[in-house]
């Protein structure tokens, strides 16, 4: 329990926080070098599509024994300079690989756009109807509510009636 809490503050640490300083430290240079730039605009990017394949295939991968601690390590070796991790994973697998479908992925972002749209849009009409029909509901609610309270106002007007003229 503690060294799964160490290895996920140690991950949060070498995986976003340094290079976040190291990225801020970039954008804030009085001339920032383009090529600095470039790398952590690399490695943000890895981290992102690392990040949603993490979420997918967590459940599948994060049995395996030092599973956490491989995480640190993957990340190290991205950002680590000497390595040059983010230069080889970037430009030898992720680039050539989206190079080759950058049309088929653009196409899929477009129809997603329209799709997610639609949905939207069908969700907010659900939403709507659903809303006047929770207000019909509580309309017809407060209708019945009404009629019984008057009509048990009118049966204590009676009995408090009746109960005078029995004195």
């Amino acid at each position: 329990m503690l060294g799964d809490l160490i290895t996920r503050i140690l991950i949060l640490l070498v995986g976003y926080a340094y290079p976040a300083y190291g990225c801020y430290k970039s954008v804030e240079k009085k001339k920032p070098e383009i090529q600095e730039l470039r790398y952590w605009c690399k490695y943000w990017i890895l981290l992102g599509l690392l990040t949603v394949f993490e979420r997918i295939g967590d459940i599948v991968v994060s049995w395996l024994p030092l599973y956490a601690e491989i995480k640190i390590a993957i990340f190290i070796y991205l950002w680590y300079p000497k390595s040059q991790g983010i230069s080889y994973v970037y430009e030898k697998l992720l680039c050539p690989y989206i190079s080759r479908h950058e049309s088929d992925i653009d196409q899929g972002i477009s129809v997603l756009k329209i799709r997610g749209r639609s949905v939207i849009v069908q969700l907010v009409k659900c939403g709507y109807h659903w809303t006047l029909q929770i207000f019909r509901h509580v309309q017809q609610h407060f209708a019945i509510y009404k009629k019984n309270d008057r009509s048990k106002s009118k049966e204590r007007q009676q009995t408090a009636t009746s109960f005078m003229f029995l004195r």
